[in-house]
């Protein structure tokens, strides 16, 4: 099998978790309405998926490694569509935050293994190209959720939104099964659940590159999570128009997934991380003078697409080489450092903006963006 066609099948199944992962953002103000809560109480919601999506990645990274990339993915399809299903029959904020944790539980495996198993096939030369790929795939099913999402909310109801996403699963778990089988998936019986993840804490550089990871989680997720709240707040727009609105920041991260192989040869990968998180505090700059216009806020939304990946592909990228022969294990770290941090700062935020208000909230989190820009580069030169 050519790795174009690895990459694009593995790159179906993140559409689709990612399509899931991302939708309650521009559906949060349904939610909240529909199950009587205030926006940021239903932010937990968010809190919900992204804790568990990160926790178990420290088991299925050390699963894949031992019983196969691919066989851990398609495992965790399965069990990830009826976790779908079950979020549209949500009726209070615990049975929906349950339901969604569940799905996040078998979320985990597609995107970091995913990575894991593209590094096994991909040279390093080529390799942030094709993880950034993979990711603009994914993260077109990200963009693609917030008009599909929003429109399916405006039109029909926010429930309708998890059915046709697990009909979606379905269709990407069936192609696994049956096409996806072929691709090549290493196992290493020896391979050891603790012990790699002990390795990679205890080395300097590949912990300073996690704290990053975990930074740029909760800052970069923490600032996404609410926009779809903060645009129905600035503009009082409807669920179809706050979903549009929002598809700016996959535009932003599918394009610029397709044009980090040619801008990494030229200003180097430490100048793209950068330049990734500049473009974030721009954007949570811009977040702060929304309500100016509506442009400005799309703007700044596209940008913040920008600026993750940039950063996010960078990241990635450098932890590949971390551990080669437990390469699962060492990407589940890292989503579990980027997704965990997401949940954190979406709990941070949500304080944040019950207090002060969602200016606020943007204008400290760009103030850490700009630490985090300067404390990764002289982690990445220390390391």
């Amino acid at each position: 099998m050519k790795e174009s066609r690895i990459i694009f099948i593995l790159g179906l199944a993140g559409f689709v978790v990612m399509a899931d992962n991302w939708v309650v953002s521009p559906i949060l103000p349904a939610i909240a309405c529909s199950i009587r809560v205030a926006p940021a109480q239903a932010g937990f919601l968010i809190t919900a998926y992204m804790i568990p999506f990160g926790l178990f990645q420290l088991v299925f990274g050390p699963l894949a490694d031992r019983y196969g990339k691919r066989q851990v993915i398609t495992f965790s399809m399965v069990f990830f569509t009826i976790g779908t299903a079950l979020c549209g029959l949500g009726m209070c904020l615990y049975d929906l935050s349950l339901y969604r944790a569940i799905t996040g539980v078998f979320a985990a495996s597609v995107m970091p293994i995913g990575v894991a198993l593209i590094a096994d096939v991909v040279p390093m030369e080529w390799r942030q190209q094709a993880i950034g790929t993979f990711l603009g795939i994914a993260f077109l099913g990200q963009g693609l959720s917030m008009a599909v999402g929003g429109s399916i909310a405006y039109f029909v109801s926010w429930r309708g939104v998890f059915f046709v996403y697990a009909g979606l699963s379905v269709v990407s778990t069936v192609l696994l099964f049956l096409v996806g089988r072929t691709a090549p998936s290493k196992r290493n019986p020896g391979s050891q659940f603790i012990k790699p993840y002990l390795d990679l804490v205890r080395n300097r550089g590949s912990l300073l590159i996690y704290l990053v990871i975990l930074a740029e989680g909760i800052l970069i997720i923490g600032s996404f999570s609410y926009l779809g709240a903060y645009t129905e707040y600035l503009f009082k727009f409807n669920y179809f128009a706050i979903g549009l609105t929002l598809t700016a920041f996959g535009a932003g991260a599918v394009v610029t997934g397709r044009l980090v192989g040619k801008i990494v040869p030229r200003i180097g990968r430490l100048n793209t991380l950068s330049l990734g998180l500049l473009s974030a505090m721009i954007a949570d700059g811009i977040f702060f003078i929304a309500g100016i216009h509506s442009v400005v806020l799309i703007t700044g939304v596209a940008l913040l697409g920008i600026g993750f990946m940039l950063a996010h592909s960078s990241l990635l990228t450098l932890a590949t080489e971390f551990a080669k022969a437990a390469r699962g294990t060492a990407m589940s770290l890292v989503a579990f450092c980027f997704m965990g941090g997401g949940g954190v700062g979406t709990a941070i935020g949500g304080k944040i903006i019950g207090v002060s208000g969602y200016s606020h909230f943007y204008l400290f989190f760009g103030m850490l963006l700009f630490g985090l820009l300067i404390a990764a580069r002289l982690a990445i030169k220390q390391g």
